[in-house]
């Protein structure tokens, strides 16, 4: 019978997180946006414990376009000036109420400071099996470096670069004559996959 029971507050909790409560969330990108995209279609299933109620980017991105397309906020906020742009960050996601960031494609590291005023959960994919090839130019260096897989990786986010905990990740296979192109198209069609799941697994859904 405790287990019943068990069993029937768990739903009821998934309900209601999966009801008109579910976690206000941040995107922040700096290219076309095709994570983002995903995770706009994601966040609007049924099962899906986030919403997305604003986008930011540190410059003019592509991905913007879903902004006015999904018609969710978006700010732009240059990071000419890091600690000033941060704080301009921290204002929105503080005023909007945002308790979740993921990180799509985002070029910049967010600093100690940020991560330490935030206080909540930071996520972000990465074009890679970490801990190998963090940072840019993945693909490139992994068929450089004749490896036989590449991958993608979703891992909570520190000051360090590609360096927080590993949520999930996925093995990507290098075939013989592999480019770079190529190897892009698989690992974004797994990213797309990896991403939705990672954050069922945060939120124990």
């Amino acid at each position: 019978m405790d287990e019943y029971l068990r069993g029937i507050k768990k739903l009821d909790s998934m309900a209601k997180l999966i009801g008109n409560k579910k976690v206000k969330t941040a995107v922040f990108i700096s290219g076309r946006g095709s994570n983002l995209l995903n995770l706009i279609k994601f966040s609007r299933q049924k099962k899906s414990p986030i919403s997305i109620d604003l986008i930011i980017s540190n410059k003019k991105a592509l991905g913007l376009k879903y902004a006015k397309k999904y018609n969710i906020q978006k700010k732009i906020i240059s990071f000419k000036f890091k600690t000033l742009a941060e704080k301009k960050i921290l204002h929105e996601l503080k005023c909007r109420k945002i308790k979740f960031v993921c990180l799509a494609g985002f070029m910049e590291i967010l600093s100690k400071n940020f991560i330490r005023n935030f206080k909540k959960k930071i996520v972000n994919i990465h074009p890679s099996y970490l801990p190998k090839y963090k940072g840019l130019n993945t693909g490139v260096r992994a068929l450089k470096n004749k490896e036989k897989f590449s991958g993608c990786t979703v891992h909570y986010v520190t000051s360090k670069l590609d360096s927080g905990k590993i949520i999930l990740q996925k093995k990507v296979m290098i075939s013989k004559n592999e480019t770079e192109k190529s190897l892009d198209k698989k690992i974004i069609r797994e990213e797309h996959k990896l991403y939705p799941k990672a954050i069922l697994k945060i939120f124990n859904l």
